[in-house]
């Protein structure tokens, strides 16, 4: 090869190169590169051993079932995750609907604004986000309602990344994020005029004790909406391959067991909330959620391969591999869960509580 094709040759492979590892791949707002993934919270040289940790407390199901052993096991897969999340899928960090004609982005915008539409609050409103991660959902309900939201999580780090694109996004004078256990909020009764969760109470070991929490915060008469992962009609615990499917989920998203979508509605009225409305909203004509996950094969071994190589050359952390793959299984089970039609991740259910009763004379 004469030396200018070689000089072609090599700044094609340079550029090539630059675009793999700098540009490929970032979370859909410009929010994480894939030369800055991390462990979260956790220091780098300790990532590995917090992933086999993780992993270890599928094999004690009674230490999952632990209602003070899962805030840290929620808190060490948001470590792990985090930033493999807000790379590859953006910073909102749940499902949507899809909508003909509409981009992925549009439609999870849709999906979280309705939340906020449901609970009926107003500008200057103070609204719960229960469960917010790195504050998706939060920022685009903030900005479309205008009512001041208060997020919680347990996880640290995640706490900086939503405060960080608060900032970014010129909403942080509506959006405040706080440290926290949703098991044990640090927040007085009465304080809020609505309240959502998306996608997160499938962490709490007893949904009746998320749900008491969220009830005791809220002002008389307020709403409340969430979301929940709930298995469906369609699932059968005598069968083999859906008993997989549903424990593939579990391990792979920090589940100490999702629920059935009757226990829903139960649990809200033991702990005194009035049922208004209940809809599964990933049946039709609601069109497949998990199509996108079908969509990201190719991008995930992509992906993969740059994930590989940078922890082989020391950018990111060492069992960075392992959660990437992880996550990747993870996505084929609820890929199969979707297509089975035995599992859905947006079971809504708006909830009012009731107003005072008026005192006896």
């Amino acid at each position: 090869m004469d030396p200018f094709g070689l000089f072609c040759t090599g700044a094609l492979l340079a550029c090539g190169l630059y675009w793999f590892v700098c540009l490929l791949g970032p979370a859909e707002q410009k929010g994480k590169r894939a030369v800055d993934l991390s462990g979260g919270s956790i220091s780098a040289e300790k990532v590995q051993d917090n992933y086999k940790q993780y992993w270890s407390f599928f094999r004690q199901p009674k230490e999952i079932e632990t209602a003070e052993k899962v805030p840290d096991f929620v808190d060490t897969f948001y470590n792990l995750v985090t930033d493999i999340y807000e790379w590859g899928w953006g910073q909102s960090f749940h499902f949507s609907p899809s909508i003909r004609g509409k981009s992925h982005r549009d439609a999870t915008r849709l999906h979280e604004e309705m939340a906020v539409d449901l609970i009926e609050v107003k500008p200057g409103d103070r609204v719960l986000d229960v469960g917010c991660g790195v504050g998706g959902p939060m920022r685009a309900i903030a900005a479309h309602s205008r009512a001041n939201v208060v997020g919680i999580t347990i996880n640290e780090y995640q706490v900086n990344r939503a405060r960080l694109h608060n900032k970014k996004a010129g909403l942080d004078s509506l959006c405040e994020v706080v440290c926290g256990n949703f098991l044990e909020m640090p927040f007085k009764d009465n304080t809020f005029d609505g309240a959502y969760s998306i996608e997160a109470t499938c962490h709490a070991p007893k949904l009746e004790e998320v749900y008491a929490e969220v009830f005791r915060v809220l002002k008389p008469g307020s709403l409340y909406v969430s979301y929940e992962w709930v298995t469906t009609d369609k699932y059968r615990g005598d069968n083999p391959e859906h008993v997989e499917v549903i424990q593939g989920i579990e391990r792979g998203d920090a589940l100490p067991g999702l629920r059935n979508y009757k226990d829903i509605a139960e649990v809200a009225k033991k702990v005194g909330f009035q049922v208004v409305k209940e809809k599964d909203l990933a049946k039709p004509p609601a069109l497949p959620w998990w199509t996108r996950l079908k969509m990201g094969r190719i991008a995930y071994w992509r992906n993969h391969i740059l994930v590989t190589v940078l922890a082989a050359i020391g950018i990111a952390p060492k069992g960075t591999v392992d959660v990437h793959e992880m996550l990747f299984k993870t996505a084929d089970y609820l890929t199969r869960g979707g297509d089975s039609g035995i599992f859905s991740p947006m079971h809504m259910i708006l909830l009012r509580k009731p107003q005072v009763p008026p005192t006896q004379s």
